[in-house]
């Protein structure tokens, strides 16, 4: 989604349906077409799949450093480490792309942290506790929410953004960066392991609500809640410590005599000091019961916070690796099959914007999703795949019998190895 085009890359059509939709139009001439074009697309899913088994080895073995549950005792040296990070965020940003997600620029995420969250929570975050924050986002739809102020009594009804997919990716300082007590105590009480990195795959997230994904959030009293606690503790408590300004001297003054510091008191001195003992006790009381309400409210907007955000928790951490390998390699294939059947059917080779157009207006027509297809991608995969042919401007591709020959080549050149001859072997 760009600032000229806010419509997003993401096909939200599953593979099979997009496969049997296209087969389904007039366009292609008869049975034998058909097969012939499934078996295209049969081998192109193929590819795709080993292709990012590839990358689904190496997220694995990249992120086996930074996982929360490794080991403790495990032992390797920073420069390892290092080197495993870097080639983690940039194969997971690659593969987040394939997927069509979109990272979110950090100007919108410091938006959100200064926004109200739609929680009707304050919400604070501690961002000094993390080494690196990555938002990535797929799929957006217009929401309308209410919200309610003033014990109920006054509604209002606010239009949002509510994002489809989105994926946190949070790097933890490293043990030797940490230098506060109080960062260590933090992580120890949530039992996060320094230099770890959390990934978390949230659905329908409100644009507004991105700090509440945070692992370390913390829900603050608003104002308005701070008003409501403190008006009537402080109309409460003023009573009861002007009552106790007068007795507190003559209760130290009895406390005085017990322990042998005052010679002797006056009998009417021992009532004035009970009273002022039961005044104690009913200050503390009404402290406690003041403490008690804050918590009560404190822990009422904590699970306002659990309700809205941990049923939005889809996955965690290494698990979520194998949805993104399986939700790229589908928006991979559904681009390709686009890409290589319009060019196929079109009645003379279409330029890339025309390609574009056909394509968008074929999904809006067929499954009403309105996408800005990525065309230029779509085209570097046949081409790469030695799928397209080019006459200036103009695009086409090979009919699927000669399409399924070189894509048996390529599929061939993925499992090279040389059979040795019985001579060889001999000698050896």
């Amino acid at each position: 989604m760009t600032t000229a085009d806010p419509r997003d890359q993401f096909i939200p059509v599953r593979k099979a349906d997009l496969l049997d939709a296209l087969v389904g139009q007039v366009p292609l001439r008869g049975a034998e077409e058909c097969e012939g074009f499934r078996q295209v697309c049969r081998f192109l899913a193929a590819i795709y799949h080993h292709e990012y088994f590839a990358e689904l080895e190496r997220l694995r073995h990249d992120y086996f450093y930074f996982n929360p549950e490794l080991d403790p005792h495990a032992r390797f040296d920073r420069a390892t480490a290092e080197t495993a990070y870097t080639e983690l965020m940039e194969s997971f940003a690659a593969v987040l792309k394939g997927a069509n997600f979109v990272e979110l620029p950090h100007a919108e995420i410091e938006q959100a942290h200064r926004s109200r969250a739609m929680l009707r929570v304050t919400l604070e975050v501690a961002l000094e506790d993390f080494r690196d924050v990555r938002f990535f986002r797929r799929g957006h739809h217009q929401d309308s929410i209410e919200i309610e102020s003033w014990f109920g009594l006054r509604k209002q009804r606010h239009d949002i953004t509510v994002y489809d997919d989105v994926i946190l990716f949070v790097a933890m300082k490293p043990d030797i960066d940490i230098k506060s007590k109080r960062e260590r105590k933090r992580l120890a009480q949530r039992r996060i392991r320094p230099g770890s990195v959390l990934i978390k795959y949230f659905r329908n997230i409100a644009s507004k609500d991105l700090n509440a994904l945070f692992p370390n959030v913390r829900v603050v009293m608003g104002t308005f809640d701070k008003l409501v606690l403190s008006v009537p503790a402080l109309a409460g408590a003023v009573p009861i410590l002007v009552n106790l300004a007068s007795t507190v001297t003559v209760l130290f003054l009895v406390i005085g005599f017990y322990l042998g510091i005052v010679a002797s008191v006056e009998h009417d001195h021992l009532k004035t000091a009970f009273a002022a003992m039961s005044g104690l006790v009913a200050l503390g009381g009404f402290v406690m019961r003041q403490w008690l309400r804050y918590q009560r409210q404190s822990l009422k907007y904590q699970k306002e916070l659990t309700d809205n955000i941990y049923f939005r928790n889809i996955n965690n951490n290494a698990g979520i690796f194998d949805y993104m390998i399986g939700a790229a390699e589908e928006q991979e294939c559904k681009e390709a099959f686009l890409a290589y059947y319009f060019l196929l059917t079109a009645p003379a080779p279409p330029t890339q914007e025309e390609l574009e157009t056909r394509i968008e207006l074929w999904l809006k027509d067929t499954f009403s999703v309105d996408v800005a297809f990525e065309v230029d991608d779509a085209l570097a995969k046949l081409d790469r795949l030695g799928l397209l042919r080019r006459s200036g401007e103009r695009l086409a591709v090979p009919p699927p019998a000669q399409a399924l020959v070189r894509l048996d080549q390529v599929w061939g050149d993925y499992f090279q190895f040389e059979v040795p001859s019985p001579a060889t072997a001999a000698e050896g």
